[in-house]
This record gives C-alpha cells, sequence and structure tokens, in this order.
C-alpha cells in the first residue's frame, strides 16, 4: 500500500514553518448538477488538501553561554527550532492566499506557511 508520505516526495525538503500540502480533488458540478467552468475552485479562499512533508518548524536563537565564554570551541552552530503542529498525513484546511502553488513530477502541490493553515483533522490509523 502506497501512503501518502511515500509517494515519491522524499527528494524534497521543506524549508522552516512551511507544510508542502497536496489538494484535495473538488468536484466539477454543484450540488444542483452544473458543471464548474475550469478555475473556478482555484479562486475559492479556502482549501484542503492532506499534509505531505512538513518543514522542521520556528527557529530558535541560541542563548548559550558561549558569548561569554569565547574559549570554547564553535559546537557547530547548531539550530533548534519549534515543531510544528501539523504532521504528515493530516488533512489541512488553509487559506489559499498565503499559499504558494507548485507542480512537482506533473501534481499539483502548494506550499503553505504554518499561519494559513485554520484546521487539521488527524486519523491516528492513517499515520502509523
Amino acid at each position: 500500500m502506497k501512503t501518502i508520505a511515500s509517494a515519491g516526495y522524499s527528494k524534497l525538503i521543506v524549508v522552516g514553518d512551511r507544510l508542502l500540502i497536496k489538494p484535495l480533488s473538488l468536484s466539477k458540478k454543484t450540488k444542483g448538477g452544473l458543471f464548474l467552468p475550469p478555475g473556478y475552485s482555484e479562486k475559492e479562499e479556502i482549501q484542503s488538501g492532506y499534509v505531505v512533508k512538513v518543514g522542521p518548524g520556528y527557529p530558535v536563537p541560541s542563548l548559550g553561554s558561549d558569548e561569554q565564554e569565547p574559549w570554547k570551541q564553535d559546537s557547530g552552530n547548531v539550530v533548534k527550532y519549534i515543531p510544528l503542529q501539523a504532521r504528515e498525513g493530516d488533512l489541512a484546511i488553509f487559506m489559499q492566499k498565503g499559499a504558494i502553488e507548485i507542480v512537482y513530477n506533473d501534481e499539483k502541490l502548494f506550499v503553505v506557511p504554518q499561519n494559513s493553515v485554520l484546521l487539521i483533522e488527524r486519523d491516528e490509523e492513517l499515520i502509523q
């Protein structure tokens, strides 16, 4: 069984507080049966999709005592992060305005900052 995380995105690295989201395919018809013109659903303000990759989070400045002790050797500039709430496999509802659309392997994806995500639905059984 091919999961969302193993769908060929292993070479992509998401940076900072961003999420890589695969949008859900929306219906081309209204509830009344009318067909929607091409591009209609892309102009909506709210989108939803599955989180494919998650960035490391928000970088935290180093508050160590290295500045006061200059004789210590440089530890390689280890950066610490505050992790994001979203995880791979979550269903995210996000604002289209803050998202950046990309095409990777002929697939439409969105790069979304965490502050554009409105709601996350998590199914624990799907993630395992």
